[in-house]
C-alpha cells in the first residue's frame, strides 16, 4: 500500500479526519451544486460552505470548525487530538450536534490512538471508497454519487 502523504492541517483534533469532510470536498473541487445541499445541513449560505482543514489558517476554516469546543479543549490541553486524552469518550463527544459525527469520532480515536497518525489517515482514506465502484466517497454519504448504490462506511 502507498503511504498517504499526512496534511497537518487535516488532522482534525477530534478525529473528523478533514480529507474526506464534504464542505472541504466541495470547497476544493468549487462544487455549487454539493456546496449548495451542504448549506441546507449546516444552514449557512453556500458561500460560507469553505475549509482547507481544521488546522489551516483561521479564515479558511469552516465556520462551525473555528469555535468547536472539542478543538478548543485539545488546545487548552497541549494536546494533537483526543487520541492522547485520558478523558475520551468526555462530555463534548457525548454532546456532539451532528450524529454521524459522533459516530465516525467514537470509532476514529480509538483507531487513532492504537494505530499512530500515519496508519490512521491511510485507513480514513481507504474507507471513504465505494465498495461498489471504486469511487471517492465523503464522510457522511449515504449513496455514491456515482454508482447510486447504498454505502455506509462511517
Amino acid at each position: 500500500m502507498n503511504q498517504t502523504e499526512v496534511k497537518k492541517e487535516l488532522l482534525a483534533p477530534c478525529g473528523l479526519y478533514c480529507g474526506v469532510c464534504g464542505v472541504l470536498i466541495a470547497d476544493r473541487d468549487n462544487n455549487q451544486k454539493f456546496k449548495e445541499r451542504l448549506s441546507t445541513v449546516y444552514g449557512v449560505p453556500p458561500e460560507e460552505i469553505r475549509c482547507q482543514g481544521c488546522l489551516a489558517e483561521k479564515e479558511t476554516v469552516f465556520l462551525y470548525c473555528q469555535s468547536c469546543p472539542i478543538k478548543s479543549c485539545v488546545s487548552e490541553r497541549g494536546f494533537e487530538a483526543c487520541h492522547e486524552c485520558n478523558e475520551f469518550p468526555c462530555h463534548h463527544v457525548e454532546n456532539f450536534p451532528l450524529p454521524v459525527g459522533k459516530k465516525v469520532i467514537q470509532r476514529a480515536i480509538p483507531q487513532w490512538r492504537e494505530w499512530g497518525t500515519q496508519k490512521w489517515v491511510q485507513a480514513e482514506e481507504s474507507r471513504y471508497i465505494c465498495p461498489h465502484c471504486g469511487y471517492k466517497l465523503f464522510r457522511g454519504t449515504k449513496r455514491c454519487r456515482n454508482c447510486s448504490e447504498e454505502v455506509d462506511v462511517d
